[in-house]
C-alpha cells in the first residue's frame, strides 16, 4: 500500500517553509528559506510522489501555529500529530524528548543522552536530530552542544537559521551571565542617618 502525500509551501516572518502530510499526520517540514522556488524544487525532489495541494483544516492550523511561533509567539507545537511510523525507534525517542523543550529553553545533546539512559549517546542524539524530518515542530534548534555552544545544524541556512530561531524565541544560547544573573542576591546595605 502506497501512502498518498501532499505538500504545501507557506510564508513565515523569516522565509518560506514547506510541509508534507498524509493520512496519518505530518510527514515532513522544512526550515525557513529565502527562496520559495528553490524550496519547492528541493521538496519535490525529496518527495517525488507528493502532490502540491491546499492544506487540510488540520494542516492549516499547524501552519498557522508555525507562523505564529516564528513571529515570536510561545507555542511548543507538541500536540501536532506527526507520522513517524517509518522512523527508527531511537530517533522517535529523541524527538519525543526534544518536543518537550519549550520555546525559549534549550537542552544539550548530552542532557538528552542522559535522559535516554546513556551519556555516551550524545553523538547519536546529534545524528538523530540531524535527520529530523519535522524541524520546528520537533525543535532540534533548541538542542545545543556542551557549554551552550550551538553545535552543528545541517539544514539550509545552517547555524544562522538556528541562531535566528533561538533569537525569535529569546533563548539564551551560551553560558555568559545575563544582566539579571549579575544582580546581587542580598539586598543592598541600609544607610544610616
Amino acid at each position: 500500500m502506497t501512502k498518498t502525500l501532499s505538500y504545501s509551501l507557506f510564508e513565515t516572518a523569516i522565509g518560506a517553509c514547506a510541509i508534507a502530510w498524509g493520512e496519518h499526520g505530518i510527514t515532513a517540514v522544512s526550515l525557513p528559506e529565502a527562496h520559495a522556488t528553490a524550496l519547492r524544487s528541493r521538496f519535490a525532489k525529496r518527495f517525488p510522489e507528493a502532490q502540491e495541494d491546499t492544506p487540510t483544516a488540520a494542516i492549516g492550523q499547524a501552519i498557522a501555529r508555525i507562523q505564529a511561533l516564528l513571529k515570536g509567539e510561545a507555542d511548543d507545537l507538541a500536540d501536532i500529530p506527526l507520522d513517524d511510523a517509518d522512523l527508527p525507534a531511537f530517533n522517535k525517542r529523541v524527538y519525543a524528548i526534544a518536543r518537550r523543550i519549550p520555546p525559549g529553553a534549550t537542552r544539550t545533546y548530552g542532557e538528552i543522552a542522559r535522559e535516554l539512559g546513556d551519556p555516551l549517546l550524545a553523538q547519536s542524539v546529534g545524528q538523530a536530530l540531524g535527520r529530523n524530518p519535522f524541524p520546528i515542530i520537533v525543535p532540534c534548534h533548541r538542542v545545543l552542544a556542551a557549554g551552550g555552544k550551538t553545535g552543528g545544524f545541517s539544514a539550509t541556512g545552517g547555524i544562522e537559521t538556528k541562531f535566528r530561531m533561538l533569537a525569535i524565541e529569546r533563548a539564551k544560547t551560551d553560558n555568559a551571565p545575563s544582566l539579571f544573573d549579575e544582580l546581587p542576591l542580598s539586598p543592598p546595605p541600609r544607610r544610616s542617618h
